[in-house]
């Protein structure tokens, strides 16, 4: 992932490429996207594609094409296992809540050899996004490589039973960034929480906003503004690159999108910004995203979480269930 002042719409930045403990909003993922994946674990690799955030302002547009929805299907990222020319291994993980144990895995690339050599994307060589078929629990943080067997790692307990997406978003070397993911199951009872539209949260003590609309097919100008008992936060220390992530993920098949801020990279380490973060978000469909806004503050990273529904074209939105 590059650094801010690329355009487009984790993960950025859900990885708009949009946690925290996402108690406003949820969704449930189709179990569908899970037999998908399950299938082309064996199949050609396809492409990578416009809702990939690294060229989402790009590629997307082209997906928008007179196919319509099937032409915006074919240019979803972030629903299968394989990508790319690359293909997210098995996840090894806890398989029960308060359990603390490794989580696991490797990429492998078109021979089935596991990658070993990665182009950093947001001062990171991977980022790894977790988060809960309804949309809660959401985490994004940054496993270490053994770079003799190519795997990566992470100390990890669940908080929460449910069925659970594992995102990969990396760039391995010499070769375009992609989003690959698989589905981990936790045992445990599970009630999922219901989506709602959100465009303001509070974590921590700090009151965050989200304004601007988003519109399929189009850019939108998404703003997200940080603010302490009605005060302006102007305090936002630059977090792997830029002053804030935003992570979207669609509701119904948690395809991902990670969007980076507009505007320069932070002047060095000690740079402060804010209240507001901007973010040009480009989503292929019409419907509901879930987003995710990391900033740090104080040396702490934060997770503000919000529901937003993309129009169509013509100014509609699907009616949700």
């Amino acid at each position: 992932m590059n650094t801010a002042g690329r355009l487009g719409l984790y993960g950025a930045g859900l990885a708009a490429a949009f946690a925290v403990a996402f108690g406003a909003a949820g969704l449930v993922a189709p179990r569908e996207a899970a037999a998908q994946s399950a299938q082309q674990e064996h199949s050609t690799p396809q492409e990578e594609n416009g809702m990939n955030g690294h060229d989402a302002h790009g590629s997307a547009a082209q997906g928008e094409s007179a196919h319509g929805a099937h032409a915006a299907a074919e240019t979803t990222a972030g629903v299968s296992l394989a990508a790319g020319g690359y293909t997210l291994g098995p996840v090894s993980a806890p398989v029960a809540v308060g359990v603390q144990a490794t989580l696991s895995f490797r990429i492998l690339d078109g021979s089935g050899a596991p990658v070993t050599a990665y182009t950093p994307q947001h001062e990171k060589d991977l980022h790894l996004i977790v988060v809960r078929s309804d949309g809660a629990q959401f985490r994004h943080v940054h496993p270490t490589l053994d770079a003799g067997t190519g795997t990566w790692s992470i100390p990890w307990t669940w908080d929460a039973a449910g069925s659970y997406r594992v995102f990969a978003d990396f760039a391995a070397d010499g070769a375009d960034p992609v989003t690959l993911t698989r589905t981990v199951e936790v045992a445990g009872s599970f009630a999922p929480v219901v989506p709602a539209t959100s465009a303001r949260t509070s974590v921590d003590g700090l009151d965050v906003a989200i304004t601007g609309d988003l519109v399929a097919g189009s850019s939108s100008e998404l703003t997200l503004t940080v603010r302490r008992d009605g005060a302006p936060v102007t305090t936002l220390q630059p977090y792997l690159g830029a002053f804030g992530h935003l992570v979207a993920l669609r509701e119904g098949d948690l395809a991902y999108l990670h969007v980076h801020p507009e505007g320069a990279a932070p002047a060095g380490a000690d740079a402060t910004s804010g209240p507001d973060v901007r973010f040009a978000a480009h989503v292929p469909t019409a419907g509901r995203y879930l987003l995710y806004f990391d900033f740090q503050l104080d040396g702490t990273v934060r997770t503000a979480s919000f529901v937003l529904d993309a129009e169509d074209g013509a100014g509609k939105t699907p009616h949700q269930h």
